[in-house]
Order: structure tokens, then C-alpha cells, then sequence
């Protein structure tokens, strides 16, 4: 029979040595649900954050600053910390405020702690913050399915108030911000685990995914998505959030369209607006989650919006009453549908190069309204458009989408549904 001592060491060691498993445990990438909510068109994630452990619904920003939640109302972690001023985590958020409360302590409400600004990026309200820092764990993949859990002791977010949920999905508590910042969740994940930052985003109408760090991605029934064109990610030297300090760049992804065209023909614009005024941030592309349909200057709708009616009419194609929010609708008596959606025009994006082209298909052109009408799915952005071209969720879904923020390059596929496969099929089928 074993001694005390022994048994009492065999047991220790037995802890340690699984302890220091789980510590030690380096993914080479991880994943989260990407999950599209109808009555809304928002995406929605989730993010196991705080001790016990909290599955925190929040919306995915594709180019929000960073992480915020809720704090005000029935945020309870026993790991939670807020950062004292002047800390090295105040300096990674890039926080030149130091805060006060004048209430009894609680998340959200410290003393001597620095400040950030949560933005609710769909209705354009912003209030100022406390940095805060607590436990959070994601699953791990290898590219084909999710593995074991992963645990970022210190992940770095915004304490937000109960205000800042108005408009958002129902039952969400926050955002989760994947734009190219210190905090940026990307980047919190690459710095975690020492691999590439770099993520992918595959948009669905259902449940899609979102990888961390590198590929390979493997859809049902057991497709590589591998082959994908590149193009530069852009810098716009001015923020385009709802509030930001003077001298901040934008956090969002901007790439360089360089021509607009439906059925291989240009549309006539005005190119110069196609360009990031290097003063004032206005004019350029970006790509966002919380539009759900692609916005375009006034200018700029107008020309295609009538480029593809002419082109819709060549083909047959009768032209209908609009319904909002749109501006061009058809009747489906004469469009057949194919793999990649409705027969339409056409819409290719060009990018640096023209050999580097994004083609939209009408699966990503067109809205079913009904039966009998099809909508033309991009609006009007208004003649003072922050940003001329904003392509929306709508557009982007059942691309992989690439943004590796290291090289600063674009990578993104073909429309996955000609490949016989779509966003929904990844399988999250847990090997762990």
C-alpha cells in the first residue's frame, strides 16, 4: 500500500501535470460562430468571458476598435480587473484618459483607471468607458473542425452601459470589435497564442464561422478554400468611428476599388471619389458587417443603379415597382436561377489591378422580396457619404474573406456556393 507522502505527491503531480496541459496548450488557430439574426440583418457572436463562466451574445463588428460588453447590469466575474492609469495594458488600448466614479465599486465603475470609448457602430452612439480585463476562452480548430478550448487569462475590452445596446440585436450585450487595433480581438488572439494575425470571416445567411490565425479552411464535404485573390488593405489616416482623439486612423478595413463594373462594361463615375482623401478620410472602399447591404455615394448609386437596369433589360429582365430600402427591383418572371443565384448582370469590383477582380453574382446582387420581385440589394448612402462605397454583409456572404493584417493584403475567394459548398457548411462538429 502506498505511503501518505506518496499517494499525496502522485496527486500533486497528477494536478500539476494537467494544470500546466491546459496552460500550456498552444493553438495554431481558433474559431467562433458568425450567426446571422433575420428580423435585424446584424451578426452575432458569442464570447465565453468572466468566472463562472458567461456566454456573452454580442454583435460581430468587422471593423469596431475592440470589445465591449455591458457592464452596467449583471456583469459578475470574480476575475475581473480594471487596469491602473498609465499601465502597459492603458497603453496597448491607446487611453490618454484617466477616470473617476463617484458610486460604490463594481465593473465599469473603478477609480484610477484609464477610459475608452465603446461605439455602438449601428446607430452611431458612442460614450466614454472603463478599460477592463477579464477571462475568456475560445475553441481552437484545425480548419475542418473545432478542437479543445482554449483560455486567454487577459483579455482586454470596454465596459460599456445598458444605453449603448439600443438597436442592437435582442439579447446581445456588447460588440465584438475585429477592426485592426492593439485590442482589436485579432490581434488579442494572435498576441495569446504567438501565431500570424490573421483572421477569416465567412458570412452566411444561417451560422458561419470566423478563423483566427492560419488556415487551412474546409467546408462540407470536405472543400479547401484556398485559392484566393489578394489585393492591398488601405490605411485611412482619419477614424471613421462615432467618436474618436484627434490624430486616430480608422480601424476599419478600406481596400482600393478602382472601377465599377456590371456585365464587363464600366459604370461611369467619378473616380477621384473611388480615392481616401489623405485630410479628411472621406471617399474610398470599406468592408462592414453592420451594413447589411452595400452603401454608395449618391453619384455613384445613381450610375449603377441605371447601368444595371440597362443591363437587366437586355436580358429581358422587367423592371418593377421599388421597395425600400432599395432603388431597383424586377419581376422574377424572366430570371431563371443557376448555383450562384439569380441569372443577372453581373457586378465586378476592380481592384489595383485588372486582373484582380471581386464579381458578385446574384446570389450577393439580389434580394427576394417576394416570389414575383427581386430587389437590386444596395443603397443610397446620401450625397455627403463618409465613405463612398461601404460593401455590406449582404455582398460578403459565402466568400471567405482574408484580412491579414500583418502584410496588410485582402485575400478573398470565388463565391463559394460555385464551388458546391456555402458559409454554413463548416462543420463544428467538436473533435476535442
Amino acid at each position: 500500500m502506498a505511503s501518505p507522502p506518496l499517494i499525496f505527491s502522485l496527486l500533486f503531480l497528477s494536478i500539476f501535470s494537467t494544470s500546466f496541459a491546459q496552460s500550456s496548450f498552444r493553438p495554431k488557430a481558433l474559431l467562433l460562430p458568425v450567426t446571422k439574426d433575420k428580423s435585424t440583418n446584424q451578426y452575432t457572436t458569442v464570447i465565453n468571458q468572466r468566472t463562472p463562466l458567461v456566454a456573452a451574445s454580442v454583435v460581430f463588428d468587422l471593423g469596431g476598435r475592440n470589445l465591449w460588453v455591458d457592464c452596467d447590469k449583471d456583469y459578475v466575474s470574480t476575475t475581473y480587473r480594471s487596469p491602473r492609469c498609465n499601465s502597459a495594458v492603458c497603453s496597448k488600448t491607446g487611453s490618454t484618459g484617466c477616470g473617476t466614479c463617484f458610486s460604490p465599486p463594481r465593473p465599469g465603475c473603478s477609480n484610477n483607471t484609464c477610459s475608452l470609448i465603446p461605439d455602438n457602430t449601428v446607430t452611431g452612439t458612442a460614450t466614454s468607458g472603463e478599460v477592463a480585463v477579464d477571462v475568456a476562452s475560445i475553441q481552437s480548430t484545425d480548419g475542418r473542425n473545432p478542437g479543445r478550448v482554449a483560455k486567454i487569462p487577459n483579455l482586454i475590452f470596454g465596459c460599456g452601459a445598458t444605453f449603448l445596446l439600443k438597436g442592437l440585436v435582442a439579447g446581445t450585450v456588447g460588440m465584438a470589435g475585429m477592426g485592426r487595433h492593439n485590442i482589436g480581438l485579432p490581434s488579442q488572439f494572435a498576441a495569446a497564442f504567438s501565431f500570424n494575425r490573421k483572421f477569416a470571416v465567412c458570412l452566411t445567411s444561417g451560422r458561419g464561422v470566423a478563423f483566427f490565425g492560419n488556415g487551412p479552411y474546409v467546408f462540407l464535404p470536405g472543400i479547401p478554400i484556398s485559392r484566393l485573390q489578394t489585393t492591398p488593405l488601405l490605411i485611412n489616416p482619419v477614424s471613421t468611428a462615432s467618436a474618436y482623439s484627434q490624430g486616430e486612423k480608422s480601424t476599419e478595413y478600406f481596400i482600393g476599388v478602382t472601377d465599377i463594373k456590371i456585365a464587363d462594361k464600366s459604370v461611369p463615375i467619378n473616380k477621384t471619389l473611388l480615392k481616401i482623401d489623405g485630410t479628411t478620410g472621406v471617399g474610398g472602399t470599406k468592408l462592414s458587417t453592420v451594413d447589411p447591404y452595400t452603401v454608395m455615394e449618391t453619384s455613384i448609386f445613381n450610375a449603377f443603379t441605371s447601368a444595371f437596369v440597362k443591363a437587366s433589360a437586355a436580358m429581358n429582365i422587367t423592371r418593377v415597382a421599388s421597395v425600400k430600402p432599395f432603388g431597383a427591383c424586377f419581376s422574377t418572371e424572366n430570371v431563371f436561377g443557376t448555383r450562384v443565384g439569380f441569372a443577372v448582370p453581373d457586378i465586378q469590383l476592380v481592384m489595383h489591378s485588372n486582373d484582380v477582380v471581386w464579381r458578385i453574382s446574384g446570389g450577393n446582387s439580389m434580394v427576394s422580396i417576394s416570389r414575383e420581385v427581386i430587389c437590386l440589394g444596395f443603397v443610397d448612402g446620401g450625397v455627403n457619404a463618409r465613405t463612398s462605397v461601404v460593401i455590406g454583409g449582404f455582398q460578403m456572404e459565402n466568400y471567405l474573406i482574408e484580412f491579414d493584417l500583418a502584410s496588410n493584403r485582402l485575400g478573398f475567394s470565388s463565391t463559394l456556393l460555385g464551388l458546391r459548398t456555402n458559409c454554413a457548411n463548416f462543420n463544428f462538429t467538436s473533435t476535442a
